[in-house]
């Protein structure tokens, strides 16, 4: 027997689209007044989750079923896997990388090298190698970038500017390497040779990366005239150095998580295998530092594997009395990422359903209309991957939406499709760490220990890498055209 027919779904009005925004911007600034940067401990969360009802509310007056919505809900977890995976496993990393000596040996190395003059423009390019090479933003702040965080703590610069440089170098990787899943999924998405779209990229990442040196390199000048040089704090490497076996042994399981990355083995498992590494390599070269943390007295084999468990669990901790060390070391586990989990599904949830019941595209649609020029079109998809980034939470959206979206738009024009991939993966993927909410300004300010809201204005690359790609549409400096054509929005999937 057939079941009954549902009322007829409607085609959702413009207040519909733009209702979960407006609550969505009332929700964010009402957290931010009155909770300020303790809004990411809680109540920023419940607005997204209240404002991804309000979504939901609207599927149903325009006659959707619950059901329906709840496999968008459904959809929404699924996408984010790998991310919780991930997350949980960064967290395990820092907890055993702080135990066995990892981070700080990358510490007590890098402070007696990197002057606090051109300490800014180091990290940029310390962590654009890494991300270049390993092809990974996330893993590159987590590992490299967490130790760069602690050395601007040691050496008394701004972790909030440092952050913000960690993240310019990551990103240069993250959009341009040819190991990027960002990279390949922005060319797959536009219809354009992966090895196409990195030479594009060239154009708007190159530039913007040097305009990045240039003010990080500024800064370092005029924030650090009163700061004494490496040498000075000779006291606090002496200590870390009292409290840590510092060898080049403890880098190993950096080396392991390169060579796992390098080989493409997939993120969560490299730097699961990477903590549980370093917990092993912990039992062998800091015996006292297990011992202390555990207060244990028995068997060695029964704390390490103690120790080991509870770095990756609930963090690392230590009580020496120096603050700054403690500070320091005094991180990591799964536990301290339930929060930025917690971010993420309400955003992502919101994300979907946005676009599943086309709120999405009912705001989009007469965008692409007015539209007229190419500089304008620009800007159209700038700001719709932009949006997205801020809406939906979610780089993946924001990448994936504006090609699928813009595709048939750019063909019908004479515009090359490497036009489209090199501004989504400009406009998406960079952009995607200056929101609080989405999955990667969550995950920089949880990994990095700094407020996205605090490193927001010092990641300079997220802002001029997708100005230029704007600017060039505008003046049509290395626009590449092509015959005007009618091709399916959808992209061309490969088997």
């Amino acid at each position: 027997m057939a079941e009954p027919e549902g009322p007829p779904v409607r085609r959702p009005s413009l207040l519909d689209a733009v209702l979960p925004l407006i609550a969505l911007a009332t929700l964010i600034a009402g957290s931010l007044a009155l909770f300020g940067l303790d809004s990411l401990d809680g109540p920023l969360q419940v607005a997204l989750v209240m404002c991804a009802a309000i979504a939901a509310l609207i599927a149903l007056k325009n006659g959707h079923t619950w059901q329906q919505v709840q496999s968008a809900g459904q959809e929404a977890m699924g996408s984010v896997t790998s991310a919780v995976f991930i997350l949980l496993a960064v967290g395990a990393l820092i907890g055993t990388w702080n135990l066995s000596g990892t981070i700080p040996t990358l510490v007590y190395y890098g402070i007696q090298v990197l002057s606090p003059s051109w300490f800014y423009a180091a990290t940029a390019i310390i962590c654009g190698i890494v991300a270049l090479s390993i092809g990974s933003s996330w893993t590159t702040a987590a590992t490299i970038g967490v130790g760069l965080v602690g050395i601007a703590t040691l050496l008394d610069v701004s972790a909030a500017i440092t952050a913000g440089a960690v993240i310019s170098g990551a990103y240069l990787g993250d959009k341009t390497s040819p190991l990027s899943e960002t990279t390949i999924l922005t060319a797959q998405m536009a219809g354009v040779d992966p090895r196409e779209h990195i030479k594009r990229q060239v154009w708007t990442s190159g530039p913007a990366f040097l305009i990045a040196l240039a003010v990080f390199f500024v800064l370092g000048l005029v924030r650090a005239p009163d700061v004494q040089d490496a040498v000075a704090t000779s006291t606090e490497l002496a200590d870390l150095d009292q409290l840590f076996w510092i060898s080049p042994v403890n880098l190993l399981p950096l080396v392991l998580l390169i060579v796992l990355s390098v080989r493409k083995a997939p993120a969560s498992l490299a730097l699961l295998v990477s903590s549980l590494f370093a917990g092993v390599l912990a039992a062998f070269t800091q015996q006292q530092v297990i011992a202390d943390f555990i207060a244990g007295q028995g068997n060695m084999l029964v704390e390490s594997i103690k120790a080991t468990w509870l770095a990756m669990a609930t963090g690392f901790h230590a009580d020496t009395g120096l603050a700054d060390v403690d500070r320091l070391v005094s991180r990591g586990g799964m536990s301290s990422m339930l929060f930025t989990l917690w971010l993420i599904f309400g955003a992502v949830t919101f994300g979907v359903l946005l676009e599943r019941f086309g709120l999405i595209t009912r705001l989009v649609d007469p965008m692409i209309t007015s539209a007229k020029s190419t500089g304008r079109l620009f800007l159209t998809v700038f700001g719709c991957a932009f949006g997205l980034n801020i809406v939906a939470g979610d780089q993946y959206i924001a990448l994936i939406l504006p090609a699928r979206i813009f595709r048939a738009e750019f063909a019908r024009r004479g515009l090359a499709a490497t036009n489209l991939s090199r501004l989504t993966a400009d406009s998406g993927t960079v952009t995607s760490p200056l929101v609080p909410w989405n999955s990667c300004g969550a995950f920089m300010g949880a990994t990095l220990g700094v407020s996205t809201l605090l490193y927001l204005p010092y990641a300079i690359f997220c802002y001029a890498s997708p100005a230029l790609s704007v600017l060039y549409g505008v003046t049509g400096f290395k626009i590449e055209r092509v015959e005007p054509a009618t091709v399916d929005p959808s992209p061309e999937r490969s088997d």
